[in-house]
């Protein structure tokens, strides 16, 4: 065995059973082990599946506005905005039409027809990956925090996500030509192949408006249920392990092996830095720290604690906007930036990426919770 894999093993294996003991030891081990399941099982059941209901009735709004043009109207509105704001030509905005319609992975699929790419240079291509997640899974995030009852509060964390959006994509630009500076001049598609792909014939396929209706709504509802089934370890486990670490004991302050019980680590952690994110986000509890960080693996997870913190009581209207911007500007990146440049076949700017995104995703926090403030002072 390599020195190298024997290293990553035991360290691997040494935080495991570190992270283990000290839930075991605070909690009892058989109270930790049965929290673990009965906190997942109630999650599969009464999470996982609301969001797939929205995933699978949004899948379908988006697929029919698809095949009607209506994301074509929308994307001939935003247009204008796509070079002043995020220096992307145009065809970008269907991009992030698309990514709000579904889920990150879009823009890749986009990426991939060589006619959508022959629009941009090298530097902007690669900022795609930036500029589509901060739109990520943004229509499941606004519908789920509407079906809590709150309405402003997202619209403004959609704003927030807008500005975070404009931070990374224009950060990452800057940090790949600063890399690469033949990257801002170099066509991603080269003369020949556009004119190669000029010259094939476009085949259109004629359908009724009732087949293409019946078409669009399933097809979409399909795409629907993969995006569910796709957030279902997420939520099981990432947030499962964030609960954990996040709720304490029942009332009564006995660990009884019930769901969402827990050690209230991370809420112990953010009390030391309180002032950080009162100041930063106006978070006035310390367990609502545990979305951000749930949401840099996955927004459907982060999305899964909501429920639970109202119940609880430790949300309120800004913490709302603060995640609806946090939530979509970052969107899971930290699971999903790695495979989309290495599908575009940048893998090694990956880290320059991530920086990117970390900084667009405060900033698009940030921004919410100011506008809230200034809100507050006005109405």
């Amino acid at each position: 065995m390599k020195k190298k894999s024997l290293a990553s093993a035991l360290i691997c294996l040494a935080i495991v059973v570190a992270l283990f003991t000290y839930m075991g030891v605070v909690m009892g081990a058989a109270n930790m082990l049965n929290t673990i399941m009965h906190t997942a099982h109630d999650l599969l059941l009464n999470t996982v599946f609301y969001l797939m209901g929205i995933c699978v009735i949004t899948g379908a709004l988006g697929k029919l506005f698809v095949e009607f043009g209506v994301v074509d109207l929308i994307e001939m509105i935003l247009r204008p905005l796509m070079r002043p704001l995020f220096n992307l030509p145009g065809v970008a905005s269907l991009g992030a039409v698309m990514t709000f319609l579904s889920d990150n992975p879009a823009i890749i699929t986009l990426s991939k027809d060589k006619r959508f790419a022959s629009y941009f240079k090298k530097y902007q291509f690669i900022s795609l990956t930036n500029f589509g997640t901060a739109f990520g899974m943004g229509l499941i995030v606004i519908i789920f925090m509407i079906g809590n009852g709150y309405f402003m509060e997202p619209l403004v964390g959609l704003f927030g996500a807008f500005v975070g959006c404009i931070v990374t994509t224009r950060l990452m630009q800057h940090f790949v030509v600063k890399a690469y500076p033949a990257y801002k001049e170099e066509d991603v598609v080269s003369d020949e192949e556009l004119e190669s792909l000029n010259a094939e014939p476009e085949h259109i396929e004629e359908k009724s408006a009732f087949l293409r209706t019946l078409n669009a709504l399933l097809d979409g509802g399909k795409n629907g249920v993969e995006v569910g089934l796709a957030i279902i370890p997420g939520v099981l486990i990432i947030s499962t392990l964030v609960m954990m670490l996040s709720f304490g004991a029942d009332p009564s302050g006995a660990f009884t092996g019930a769901a969402y019980q827990g050690t209230e680590l991370l809420p112990w952690l953010a009390n030391k830095v309180d002032w950080l994110f009162k100041g930063l986000f106006g978070f006035n509890d310390p367990h609502q720290i545990a979305f951000p960080i749930t949401a840099l693996g996955a927004v459907g997870a982060a999305l899964s604690l909501v429920p639970n913190f109202i119940a609880q009581g430790w949300i309120d209207g800004n913490a709302i906007a603060v995640f609806t911007a946090i939530g979509m500007c970052w969107s899971g990146f930290l699971s999903t930036h790695t495979a989309m440049l290495d599908s575009l076949g940048y893998r090694e700017l990956t880290g320059k990426a991530i920086l990117s995104h970390t900084i667009g995703g405060l900033v698009a926090a940030i921004v919410a919770h100011l506008i809230i403030l200034l809100l507050g002072l006005i109405l």
